[in-house]
């Protein structure tokens, strides 16, 4: 279990450090990443962070992010790739690691159909060298985050652990299927207890600004149109920021075997009503500027998190209205430029 005691001084972090562990989070500057950082360091345990702070976005957001994080004593950053053996050596040689939590990814469907050798390596050849280095130290969990991308257009909603993903239609879920397999891979040959979490379409505060939910966000605020691909009626189980976190943290407790769960919110969003939504949070109107349906692009996500809640006591909290309210009020707070913060 993850100790629940806070670390505050030397004192307290020399007293209690025989109940802390010792969490190795890769991608932890990202959106997802540093806020799980910032709750396990709350929780009381050390953290280490592993980020190569890619070109995709602005890394000086991703720097951002982790700026409280890294005044913690019990917080260090390893800058650099997780394909590279040099950077996972530093990570393991400050001490031993008892938890990896793997979020590091090339993310994105429409870019890994333009670069999907990157996506490979990144995806598929970094996870396999982080889970050879740490079954080599002795790690005693692996949490390894896929995505909703792998089941698919699946006709049959919700979509349920146990259905088929054998047909990913993008790069970039078809690497979350592979990472998903070379996990059960390492579980059954060294007997590491390992859990794949999907993740349905998170949002939230430090949101990439390539996501749905920031881009429209930032485009309504200044008077642009919303580029709308397809007709309208795609949907997405949009998965508020802090019930994804909660799931993170309650898979970490109860990793011993080999688990996938769905982390969603189990109720799909209407591509207008998200757009619609958001203006409202914003005070304004949404000029819609029609695209054709995307490559890749699926259809509908939406989570059966029975599993999740049976097994992991998950349970998401945030409606979707509440949830791009408090984002709003973020962005309005930290990213919109003056003539636009109203």
């Amino acid at each position: 279990m993850l100790a629940d005691t806070h670390a505050t001084g030397m004192n307290c972090r020399n007293s209690a450090s025989e109940r802390m562990a010792h969490v190795l989070v890769t991608g932890g500057a990202g959106f997802i990443g540093s806020h799980l950082v910032e709750r396990l360091l709350a929780d009381g345990n050390r953290v280490s962070i592993i980020d190569n702070f890619d070109e995709f976005y602005d890394p000086a957001a991703k720097r951002r992010n982790i700026e409280a994080s890294l005044s913690h004593a019990e917080c260090r950053l390893y800058e650099g790739d997780i394909r590279e053996i040099s950077t996972l050596d530093s990570a393991w040689s400050r001490e031993p690691i008892d938890i990896v939590v793997h979020l590091a990814a090339r993310a994105g469907v429409r870019p890994s159909i333009q670069n999907p050798t990157l996506y490979a390596d990144v995806n598929v050849v970094g996870t396999v060298k982080l889970l050879d280095a740490a079954r080599k130290r002795g790690c005693k969990k692996f949490v390894f985050a896929s995505s909703s991308s792998v089941y698919g257009n699946n006709e049959k909603t919700p979509f349920h652990e146990d259905d088929r993903v054998d047909h990913p239609i993008s790069p970039y879920a078809a690497t979350k299927k592979a990472g998903e397999e070379i996990c059960y891979t390492y579980h059954h040959l060294y007997d590491l207890p390992m859990t794949c979490l999907r993740f349905f379409t998170v949002y939230g505060p430090r949101c990439r600004p390539d996501l749905a939910v920031s881009k429209f966000t930032r485009l309504i605020d200044e008077d642009q149109p919303i580029p709308m691909f397809g007709d309208g009626t795609m949907r997405r189980d949009f998965t508020y920021i802090d019930d994804i976190i909660g799931g993170i943290v309650n898979a970490i407790d109860n990793c011993g075997d080999f688990r996938v769960y769905n982390l969603g919110e189990s109720q799909p969003i209407v591509l207008r009503d998200m757009i619609a939504t958001i203006a409202s949070a914003l005070g304004k109107e949404a000029t819609i500027d029609p695209q054709p349906e995307q490559p890749g692009d699926v259809k509908v996500t939406y989570a059966d998190i029975s599993r999740a809640k049976d097994e992991l006591g998950y349970n998401p909290k945030t409606e979707f209205a509440e949830g791009i309210r408090r984002y709003v009020a973020w962005y309005q707070e930290t990213l919109a430029t003056p003539s636009n913060a109203g």
